[in-house]
């Protein structure tokens, strides 16, 4: 007989197999791809921007110091907005300043439900810009192929945007404009809070 660890290694590897067969024939590479393709030049261009702007103004400096100025409701409320547009504020220069705050890990709570809270608003705004009659037909005819395959990977482009350093709102705001259900973007958005907890940790330690 097999030894039972030979065994596991056997059926572990036949699922991953299936797995990537299914990926395969339901063109998820493909669409991420493709995704990450479209995406590349515009990710340059803001990178590019941001890069030159700080050559001459210091982003993060002149942040940190609005942290130091702004009442906590004030910086609360200028994240808040940020998240939900766009977000392409580092979320950690807030955390920073919340682990500087008498009770750390209440403001860290808010920050993490504010940016969730500012994803979930996202999302309605894309929703509501489907409604101009312009993009729906634009989405509706000339990206079908795309938005049917948009709305199958739904659920990873928001994993995605919550967990990793990339925009949350932007995630948000495209799963509004495919349509994707709102239950799922709130379940697979809750990873968001996650996130804010591992950030903390570190961050926190480090101060």
């Amino acid at each position: 007989m097999k030894p039972e660890s030979q065994e596991k290694s056997k059926d572990k590897k036949s699922r991953l197999q299936l797995l990537h067969q299914y990926y395969t024939y339901t063109g998820f590479y493909t669409f991420v791809w493709q995704a990450v393709k479209k995406a590349t030049p515009y990710i340059v261009a803001i990178v590019i921007a941001v890069y030159a702007i700080n050559h001459f103004f210091d982003i993060n400096a002149a942040l940190t110091r609005l942290t130091e100025i702004l009442p906590a409701f004030g910086v609360l409320s200028f994240f808040f907005v940020s998240e939900t547009l766009l977000g392409l504020i580092p979320p950690e220069i807030f955390i920073a300043w919340a682990g500087k705050m008498y009770a750390p890990w209440l403001y860290l709570f808010l920050l993490a439900i504010l940016s969730y809270s500012g994803g979930l608003l996202a999302y309605w705004m894309g929703r509501s810009i489907t409604k101009t009659p312009r993009v729906h037909k634009y989405l509706e005819v000339k990206m079908e192929k795309q938005l049917k395959n948009s709305r199958k990977w739904g659920g990873f482009l928001i994993v995605v945007g919550a967990l990793l350093p990339l925009p949350f709102s932007i995630s948000c705001i495209a799963a509004g404009l495919i349509k994707f259900p709102f239950r799922s973007v709130m379940l697979y958005g809750s990873l968001r809070l996650l996130r804010f907890l591992i950030y903390g940790l570190i961050i926190f330690n480090a101060l």
